[in-house]
């Protein structure tokens, strides 16, 4: 199984045939290189082969090897520099690079060029958004199956002796209304209003005393919020590397509106995931104390996880990612993240009028 590989440090990542390593920098400003030979080990002879360079190497560097067949996506958290070679080398070994800020914000992610291109779909998939019926219909699927995994979580804790009835039967009123509305942009003010619920409830999920009277996404201003933001964006980054794996546009979508600067099918599709890989993770975490106050900074108006922080939390999501469940109607195990791909095949099939979409909601 392939994985993501996750840079907070700065450095080179050189490339060697089909090995990319890593070398931590010091005070110099850190760049990729593309090259087989290079400066940090003195080594000016284009003429040497690669074994000399192999002996020479471990006297100067430490080096971290990437084997390239093994990388599903490079996620960046540090101040790098990027050279043309590089990103034309990941493109063509369909590899996505996403990046983050200092403060862990996601910015953008590098999209190689589609490897599975299909005219038809592109077609069919304009048409699903500009019919106002057939969007709608697709719309209610994510509301719909974003808003049962939300309360699959709500019964999981009330079931652990956590009181969570007011909530769970609020939320399945607000739910039955998914149907009878014909407009996207009352949808998306239903799930508004049951995520507001939702986010209230996490009072009482979580075991200690937190401060979380409302989502604030730009900047968060408090722990939760900003354990909310890091780990939305990642949800949102694995959805985009999986659609690029299908034939799906991730910029036209039918929940969210297509806009500029964002690949907004991912958006409508992480809402689905969000409450198993983001909001499971932050209730563990919390509650088995693995994140506290020491791995968070504070700023004016600002709260943001520090890198030990986001360490630990990449750690977690990417075991949860490697998770697998016995899938009902496959029968075989598959992995949290495969189930996302699954989730574009489906979608896919809608499109094309071969079956009908039906949204991935929690099964145990």
């Amino acid at each position: 199984m392939k994985r993501n590989y996750y840079i907070f440090s700065s450095g080179k990542l050189v490339r060697k045939q089909n090995t990319l390593f890593f070398e931590q920098g010091e005070a110099s400003e850190p760049e990729f290189i593309d090259d087989e030979v290079v400066d940090e080990i003195e080594v000016e002879d284009q003429s040497l082969n690669t074994d000399d360079v192999e002996k020479m190497e471990p006297i100067r560097v430490n080096r971290k090897p990437i084997p390239i067949e093994d990388i599903e996506a490079i996620y960046c958290f540090s101040e790098l520099r990027f050279n043309t070679k590089f990103l034309n080398f990941i493109a063509q070994k369909q590899i996505t690079l996403h990046l983050f800020n200092y403060y862990g914000y996601y910015s953008g992610s590098f999209y190689p060029r589609e490897p599975f291109v299909s005219g038809k779909l592109l077609v069919k998939q304009v048409e699903v958004y500009r019919d106002s019926i057939a969007r709608v219909k697709i719309a209610k699927k994510f509301v719909d199956g974003a808003t049962a995994n939300i309360l699959k979580n709500l019964q999981y804790y009330n079931a652990r002796d956590k009181d969570m009835s007011v909530f769970i039967e609020q939320i399945t009123n607000l739910r039955a209304k998914i149907d009878s509305t014909d407009d996207v942009y009352e949808l998306m003010g239903i799930e508004g209003n049951i995520r507001a619920l939702y986010y209230k409830s996490w009072t009482l999920v979580i075991n200690d005393e937190i401060i979380f009277e409302k989502r604030e996404k730009h900047p968060p201003t408090n722990p939760i919020n900003a354990l909310i933001s890091f780990l939305n964006s990642l949800v949102y980054t694995t959805v985009l590397s999986e659609i690029y794996k299908t034939q799906l546009n991730p910029l036209i979508s039918f929940l969210h509106e297509p806009g500029e600067r964002r690949f907004s099918l991912s958006l409508d599709i992480a809402e689905i995931f969000k409450p198993l890989l983001a909001d499971r993770i932050i209730f563990a975490l919390l509650n088995k104390k693995q994140i506290q106050d020491k791995h968070f900074t504070r700023g004016m108006n600002l709260c943001h996880l520090n890198e030990e922080g986001k360490k630990i939390i990449l750690r977690e999501y990417d075991e949860k990612l490697k998770t697998t469940i016995k899938h009902r109607n496959l029968k075989k195990s598959v992995s949290y993240r495969h189930l996302i791909r699954l989730e574009c095949y489906k979608i896919i099939k809608h499109i094309l009028g071969t079956s009908e979409y039906k949204p991935f909601i929690i099964w145990w």
